[in-house]
């Protein structure tokens, strides 16, 4: 279902409830035969829309909190990894392996092996038959950047010579790291498909066909003109309340 901003469902629900207090105001004139626009009705719908506004609000929240969790875990391991990368050329590794080590770290930090090449130097090398075939490199979508950082604990472990004396280098440390950043964006897509799950709940509640809060008070509103006249000042007062719906 297509998405309006927050604040266009909350109008929507704020505009019910002025629908209501009219309503009310009407007293007995109004009295409609059909269940879901009677008084009471119409106020449980609203207290079910405000409570999936809360939900979504609170989903918000914790979506927003989840997010910044995890940037601020990330942001500062590019320079972790350089240090990494650096210990590991320390020891006595063959170039061999100070290779299979560097492409990895370049991985976790989206660097390419190579240049980028120009539109010219491309052209240059498709005029001498040569294919040119440069994929992007970067690999910093967090679900890869956890992957690469698996497989650069995998190496180390690996390496014999690797034993540095500075903690937040050694395996364990970088092991304890990668659980971290792991449940940090695990938190990350929980909050999501909570958020996803309080919004669908909502536009059910405001926009379901027929039964929803926003057709109830169309329904509502053509039930008022029919029992006091387009030109009431009854009307009137209900007719500048406005009702958005989110087509599917």
């Amino acid at each position: 279902m297509a998405s309006i901003s927050e604040t266009g469902h909350a109008k929507n629900v704020a505009n019910f409830e002025s629908l209501i207090l009219s309503v009310t105001g009407f007293g007995t004139a109004y009295n409609p035969s059909k269940e879901t626009l009677k008084p009471a009705a119409l106020q449980a719908l609203y207290a079910s829309a405000v409570g999936a506004l809360g939900d979504v609000n609170a989903a918000l929240s914790a979506n927003a909190s989840a997010v910044a969790a995890r940037s601020e875990a990330f942001s500062p391991i590019n320079k972790l990894f350089t240090r990494v990368g650096n210990a590991v050329k320390a020891t006595d590794t063959t170039e061999q392996v100070d290779d299979s080590v560097q492409a990895i770290l370049r991985k976790l930090k989206g660097i390419r092996a190579t240049a980028t090449l120009t539109d010219d130097e491309k052209k240059a090398l498709e005029a001498e038959g040569k294919e040119v075939n440069q994929i992007s490199t970067s690999q910093l979508s967090f679900d890869l950047r956890l992957e690469n950082l698996d497989k650069l604990i995998k190496q180390l472990t690996a390496i014999p010579q690797y034993t540095p004396n500075e903690e937040e280098l050694k395996v364990a440390t970088l092991t304890a790291l990668h659980t971290d950043l792991s449940t940090k964006n695990s938190a990350v897509k929980a909050t999501e498909i909570q958020l996803s799950n309080a919004r669908i709940a909502r536009d059910q509640i405001l926009y379901t066909p027929n039964n929803g809060l926003v057709y109830i008070a169309f329904d509502a509103k053509v039930y008022i003109k029919s029992i006091f006249d387009a030109s009431s000042p009854q009307f009137k007062q209900v007719s500048k309340l406005k009702f958005k719906s989110i087509p599917k």
